[in-house]
């Protein structure tokens, strides 16, 4: 998931997998929720608006024996407003734009890039200079790409080198280039400088 805080109201987007895949349904549709949250402050309460936008996006997922579902994991929101997600299956970055004000279908999103050192790509984060990077399931390997579409870095991070998609979470902090990220290899959270 990522999110939106616009002070008062933060919006949350979630991509959803388990979406009746596991229960054996035969066509199956990516969902996507943005939840707008309203804070009242002069109670210190928090009130909440659910707006639920269905099918924003379809991106194939399928269920897998060693994995269970796989389908769009990481998602990142840019600074124009433009959501990316991370299409395992075909194996790349896809784009939607006006995803804060979106309310019709995407479709399938716009590939912002595919193939080169994608490989199966799961989290995903937004870097401070509006870069996208996203961590590979089959090698490893966390890869750069830039809006526009261009490779910009590959770096090996799976230091126990299993793959299968041991890196998972990723997270980069506003003016910071270090990267966060969980590795279920070896069950630690760690920083890439």
């Amino acid at each position: 998931m990522t999110a939106l805080d616009l002070g008062t109201t933060a919006m949350l987007f979630v991509t959803n997998v388990l979406n009746g895949t596991v229960r054996g349904r035969r066509r199956y549709r990516q969902r996507w929720h943005s939840a707008a949250n309203r804070v009242d402050d002069s109670h210190g309460r928090h009130a909440c608006e659910n707006v639920d936008h269905d099918d924003w996006l379809r991106i194939s997922e399928k269920t897998d024996p060693s994995a269970l579902v796989i389908g769009p994991t990481g998602v990142g929101l840019g600074a124009d407003g433009t959501l990316y997600v991370a299409d395992t299956l075909n194996n790349r970055i896809a784009a939607i734009d006006n995803a804060v004000t979106r309310i019709t279908d995407a479709g399938t999103g716009v590939t912002v890039f595919g193939g080169g050192a994608l490989n199966a790509p799961l989290g995903l984060a937004i870097a401070p200079n509006g870069d996208i990077v996203t961590a590979n399931a089959e090698d490893g390997n966390m890869v750069e790409i830039t809006p526009a579409g261009t490779q910009a870095a590959v770096k090996a991070v799976d230091v126990t080198a299993t793959g299968a998609g041991v890196l998972f979470g990723l997270a980069i902090r506003p003016n910071d280039p270090r990267i966060y990220f969980v590795n279920d290899g070896n069950n630690t959270l760690d920083v890439l400088h």
